[in-house]
């Protein structure tokens, strides 16, 4: 599976082997792991991300894709699925190796992929916690059609604070 993005120098694709080397050098960054859930480890290394790979392409009704620009790996962006009566839902993200911060990529990759999961009908429902610091990737979601629906406090501890996150999601399918 590829993905084509607005953007025509980045796709969305499955995650190969031969990518682990450009893993490890865009995730073993104090700021990207600082935006990203518990079991995103850090430092990152090689054994992290054969094993990631590894996971990333288990048959699942979760999809795990390597965003790629210009033929490089550079994030990850993916949807979850949730368990027993959760599993309409799914979680939403992404994340880029910070020299491609800023650039509109994580926008198109996110709207590609809600543009494909709409087709799947595999989920109704996506979902998407962010930490209250994080208001740029609040802007992707927003960009991309999902809406704000709480805040929940102090909710998170990540980095030896203890924040609040912000519910966002949105409504594929029926």
């Amino acid at each position: 599976m590829h993905l084509a993005t607005s953007n025509p120098d980045c796709v969305l694709r499955p995650w190969r082997a031969e990518d682990q080397s450009s893993l490890v050098r865009h995730a073993n960054n104090r700021n990207v792991w600082r935006n990203l859930t518990h079991t995103f480890p850090s430092p990152y290394s090689a054994d992290d991300a054969e094993s990631w790979v590894r996971i990333a392409n288990q048959a699942s009704p979760s999809l795990h894709l390597a965003v790629v620009f210009k033929g490089e790996a550079i994030g990850g962006i993916g949807a979850v699925a949730g368990d027993g009566i959760y599993e309409r839902t799914a979680n939403f993200g992404y994340w880029l190796g910070e020299d491609h911060w800023h650039k509109g990529l994580a926008s198109a990759a996110a709207h590609a992929l809600v543009c494909h999961l709409r087709a799947t009908s595999t989920f109704v429902r996506l979902e998407a916690p962010v930490f209250a610091w994080n208001p740029r990737s609040m802007r992707v979601l927003e960009k991309v059609g999902f809406v704000r629906e709480g805040l929940l406090k102090r909710s998170v501890f990540k980095d030896g604070t203890i924040t609040d996150s912000v519910m966002y999601a949105l409504l594929i399918g029926t």
